[in-house]
């Protein structure tokens, strides 16, 4: 997004932005100063604006956005990279390093490598130093995943994700589980947990409901299921800074203009795609 105006972006540091700069936007509109337009829709746990979901601007050449809620994009960036940012990156870091609390030298199991939030789930883990197994539905997505550096990944449709999971701990266990898939891998992923694993959901794709197979196994074992709330103001500028300073392999499906939103939508409820499906005006 091009910057129609001189702004201050606000988090951890301050960061001028001036006409004509690249930025991208934190599109939940959480903690918006009280003298903006767009005050007033931060309920974290309630009623939550963001831009593009709940508030128009998403599929537009130009929105309004808070000043306070805008990013710099570094020069040597290009604009796809920027793109596939927000809010794929937020998602996968407010789960695993504000709920997870993911640690260097841990296993983290990550369903659906293909998708946007798992890519970035993968890109951090690596980052923080942890170990990645990944599970991807059919051959093709399953040789994709493995080229983005896991240690690990088999075929969610075919193979025993419990047994994949054991296997490559030494029958130990995974120490976290990111879940977004839903009811489709939920047993699996509680089975694949080493004694006090955690699992944390960000997502349902399969489905809102799944079944605890063994509250045996679950309070046993000391099992623990978190969910990811919305991630919080200060995160977005200190997963941007780390994102810029990686600058990692933009993983995009496709590139499609403005006017093809309807193609990009039938795109991704096929299902046949890897990565970010990126609109451009």
């Amino acid at each position: 997004m091009d910057l129609a105006g001189e702004v201050a972006a606000v988090g951890s540091a301050v960061t001028t932005v001036r006409v004509g700069d690249r930025v991208v936007v934190d599109p939940s509109l959480s903690e918006v100063p009280d003298g903006s337009a767009l005050a007033g829709r931060g309920d974290l746990y309630g009623e939550l604006g963001v831009i593009g979901g709940t508030v128009d601007g998403g599929y537009a050449e130009r929105c309004l956005v808070p000043s306070t809620h805008v990013h710099r994009v570094p020069d040597g960036m290009d604009d796809v990279t920027a793109a596939v940012f927000p809010t794929a990156w937020l998602t996968a870091w407010h789960a695993l390093i504000e709920v997870g609390q993911l640690q260097a030298g841990e296993t983290l199991l990550v369903h659906a490598a293909g998708s946007g939030v798992s890519v970035a789930a993968i890109q951090i883990a690596r980052w923080r130093g942890a170990r990645v197994l990944a599970t991807a539905g059919g051959a093709a997505k399953v040789a994709r995943a493995a080229g983005l550096g896991v240690d690990a990944v088999c075929d969610n449709r075919t193979d025993d994700v419990t047994a994949f999971a054991m296997a490559a701990t030494g029958g130990g266990g995974v120490d976290i589980v990111l879940d977004h898939v839903g009811p489709a891998l939920f047993a699996p992923s509680l089975y694949a947990l080493r004694p006090q694993g955690r699992m944390v959901v960000c997502g349902n794709t399969t489905g809102d409901q799944a079944t605890i197979g063994s509250l045996g196994h679950l309070f046993h074992l000391g099992i623990s299921i978190r969910g990811s709330d919305p991630y919080r103001y200060r995160e977005f500028g200190e997963a941007w800074r780390v994102y810029t300073e990686l600058a990692p392999a933009a993983e995009v499906a496709a590139e499609l203009a403005l006017g093809e939103a309807a193609e990009a939508h039938r795109l991704m409820e096929s299902g046949s795609f890897f990565g970010k499906i990126v609109l451009r005006p």
